[in-house]
């Protein structure tokens, strides 16, 4: 089967979307260094009935015999470099030829390999595994290579719910009901609050140990936004409650800082989802720094590129779970996977609600597993009834 794209638009999906219920508690973040930078500790409580503007973008791929592609949402940021540098390239390309296209476009600027422009390629990856898969009428995770799983374990990702006293306990204990069967948290402090932020990161897990118990796993993210010194000292410390993972404690590409750092401590790390490209990722797995990698399909070349990390990561018995900025991509990758390799997928519980509005039946965990879709493709349908316009962006309209 041949399928030749014909288009490649950017449909910009609007309306009226929830606010973020409850309180938003803010996380650590690289720029904390800097005083004047850090903004309060939390945003103003948003009552659950509460609506903005909104908008989401998708990515669709046409071609000349019927069958489509769509993928999303994407970024905002990711849509120029499609419109402008990669569009006029895929027209006319083999929808099928899944190494060849995804080859082409990496080698179509030297810049490829990061940023902006490795998210694009990324979007116009996973669209093109939905057209493909559409085109054969199975899903994504079935064209992959099937599933011994009929639902992929999901963990709850706290980013956003409050850390005060009582509400952080009672948020803990609920979700733990819910079926979800591991958390993680989001470190508030950094090395520019001294040995109070410290402290309070310390009680972070102390609190969550004392409301689960000592075997729950509990994981953490800093977010960039330590050093090796606050670090080791917050690993060293926090040993004795047995964190699940500390998540990507300093910048994504100080190597040779994580190597400092493991040597120091064994609380188990994890990192990735910064991380562009196989080249990266391989120095991080070879160096032994990471016990988890969280490379993002959205991010770092789409599902051929997942599955490639994948099959990199087995080899040194290291797990892979994605980056949950969204679900579709790394659900499907996963569940291809074996359980081994990829035990589980990130839910963003603040996120995806909003993330997936326009969609009908989107991923959703129910007693913390997100169930397969079995529609082709990765089973992304627009609800239009939802938004006030769907409209095609052009290039100078990004």
């Amino acid at each position: 089967m041949e399928l030749k794209i014909t288009a490649v638009e950017v449909l910009a999906v609007e309306g009226l979307v929830p606010a973020h219920p409850g309180v938003r508690q803010r996380q650590v973040r690289p720029l904390d260094r800097y005083v004047d930078e850090r903004p309060s500790l939390i945003s103003p409580a948003i009552s659950e009935e509460a609506m903005r503007p909104g908008r989401a973008l998708y990515l669709r791929l046409g071609t000349s015999d019927g069958p489509e592609g769509l993928y999303g949402p994407i970024d905002e940021e990711t849509a120029w470099p499609i419109l402008r540098q990669l569009a006029g390239f895929v027209v006319g390309k083999d929808a099928m030829g899944v190494g060849e296209l995804w080859d082409k476009m990496e080698r179509l600027d030297r810049h490829a390999r990061h940023g902006q422009l490795k998210m694009a390629i990324s979007a116009i990856d996973n669209a093109a595994w939905d057209l493909r898969a559409r085109a054969l009428e199975v899903p994504v995770w079935h064209l992959l290579g099937g599933s011994s799983r009929t639902a992929v374990p999901a963990y709850a990702s706290t980013l956003g719910l409050s850390h005060d006293a009582g509400e952080l306990e009672d948020a803990a204990r609920r979700l733990a009901n819910e079926g979800f069967g591991a958390q993680k948290w989001f470190f508030t402090k950094g090395p520019g609050d001294g040995a109070d932020g410290l402290r309070t990161n310390l009680a972070l897990i102390e609190r969550l140990r004392g409301e689960l118990g000592e075997h729950y796993p509990l994981m953490f993210d800093a977010f960039m936004g330590w050093d090796v010194g606050f670090a080791r000292a917050w690993a060293s410390s926090a040993r004795r409650f047995a964190p699940t993972w500390l998540e990507e404690p300093l910048a994504p590409g100080a190597l040779a800082a994580y190597r400092e750092l493991r040597r120091g401590v064994d609380v188990p790390l994890a990192a990735g989802e910064h991380l562009y490209d196989r080249a990266e990722m391989l120095e991080f797995l070879s160096s032994g720094v990471l016990s988890v990698l969280q490379a993002d399909p959205e991010w770092c070349g789409g599902v051929s590129e997942l599955v490639r990390i994948c099959a990199l990561a087995a080899l040194f018995g290291v797990r892979v779970i994605p980056h949950g900025h969204g679900l579709h991509a790394a659900l499907h990758v996963v569940a291809s996977q074996s359980p081994e390799v990829c035990p589980m997928v990130e839910y963003l519980l603040n996120v995806m609600p909003g993330r997936f509005y326009f969609e009908r039946n989107p991923p959703v965990p129910h007693a913390g597993e997100v169930m397969l879709p079995s529609a082709p493709g990765f089973g992304i349908e627009l609800d239009e009834e939802k938004a006030t316009s769907v409209r095609h962006l052009s290039a100078s309209l990004v």
